[in-house]
């Protein structure tokens, strides 16, 4: 996994998680923002990385990847970790295991595990496996079909077809049937103090298994619910807001 930095000589840290169906460049309009007063850490995620060919593995093997990339170069904690969808998954796997000093979380429209019979998840994984495999056979054009377009830009639209031409569909199936059945430890907990959930108002109903799991397990965190925004949206449509919004978590906290 190739790990992108960004305002190195800055002390306090940011790792920040992209969401499936996307590079790691889906931060590049908050990285010049964030970059002049932190230290960023950006994992292009195995399997969307046009760089390294690997196919996706699973949220469980992420998260012990960049827990092992922490330790080893003995960073002593980490002001804030943000991930958003699948990678708000690896997130929640990294506040449970208790391995890095996490100071602050965002779990922006993080999915969780499904609490449901092992059949009915691998009809829910294979369903969302066939919908992009058929995007990916055909294209923009069915892209625009298969996603929200009130969401996607055309541009956004070519973005994402360029990039299924190089994801492989073994990456396909890795992804959602891990992120909707990665194990966690029997016993759920995290040190971390400072834990936020985003989601959008358009997302609302799909997250709300997701929503009762965090407020389950992590039940110190502070949920948040932003407007006119879709899945994922916030470093894309309103980067200022992104960046306010970390900037003024770890310097203040939650309000």
């Amino acid at each position: 996994m190739i790990i992108h930095e960004f305002g190195k000589d800055n002390q306090k840290i940011i790792l920040l998680i992209h969401p499936s169906m996307v590079m790691w460049d889906y931060f590049e309009r908050v990285i010049p923002l964030l970059e002049k007063e932190y230290h960023l850490v950006i994992p292009a995620l195995p399997g969307y990385d046009p760089e390294n060919r690997q196919d996706f593995s699973s949220i469980e093997e992420i998260a012990e990847e960049l827990e092992n990339w922490f330790l080893e170069r003995r960073y002593a904690k980490i002001d804030c970790v943000y991930g958003c969808s699948m990678g708000g998954s690896v997130v929640v796997r990294l506040l449970a295991n208790h391995h890095l000093d996490i100071q602050s979380a965002i779990l922006d429209g993080a999915i969780t595990p499904y609490q449901l019979p092992w059949l009915i998840t691998r009809g829910i994984a294979l369903r969302d496996f066939l919908m992009v495999s058929i995007g990916k056979l055909g294209g923009a054009r069915v892209l625009e079909k298969a996603f929200s377009t009130d969401e996607l830009s055309k541009e956004d639209i070519e973005y994402l077809g360029n990039l299924m031409k190089t994801v492989s569909y073994k990456t396909i199936w890795n992804t959602f049937d891990s992120c909707n059945n990665y194990s966690m430890p029997p016993k759920i907990s995290t040190q971390c103090k400072k834990i936020f959930y985003w989601y959008a108002d358009k997302e609302e109903k799909d997250r709300k298994w997701d929503i009762a799991y965090i407020q389950k397990h992590f039940p110190n965190t502070v949920f948040r619910k932003f407007e006119n925004v879709g899945h994922g949206g916030m470093a894309l449509q309103y980067p200022d807001l992104f960046f306010k919004e970390i900037h003024d978590l770890i310097k203040y906290g939650i309000k």
